[in-house]
């Protein structure tokens, strides 16, 4: 690496470089920004389970979901859950209350001294 001269001027700091153009620097310039090469946007690997869904039909089902947890709300329905189930050739999204921690039949061991 070279060492760095002392005492030089502006232009001679910046003697052999070169700026890359943006559309920053040449505002004023009468060419354009030359692009830079744009890479083809890939769409990240489909899984199986969400193969099946156009853009169309996930804005159908993300409008239904909203006015099915709108509708809950308004019943005063905040926690549930959502169940999919297939009968024949319809897929079903069904609203149910979440699964309740059952007691389990264990003692519960509490903190503190035994006496003994």
């Amino acid at each position: 690496m070279a060492k760095i001269k002392k005492n030089l001027s502006d232009s001679e700091m910046l003697k052999g470089w070169h700026e890359q153009p943006t559309f920053e620097t040449d505002v004023n310039d009468e060419q354009p920004v030359q692009s830079v090469i744009k890479v083809a946007k890939k769409e990240p690997a489909e899984d199986i389970n969400s193969a099946f869904f156009t853009p169309e039909l996930k804005e159908a089902v993300g409008k239904a979901l909203l006015e099915l947890k709108l509708n809950l709300y308004k019943e005063g329905i905040v926690d549930y859950q959502v169940k999919v189930s297939c009968q024949g050739h319809q897929v079903l999204l069904t609203a149910v209350p979440p699964k309740a921690k059952s007691p389990s039949n264990q003692p519960v061991h509490q903190g503190g001294r035994s006496k003994g």
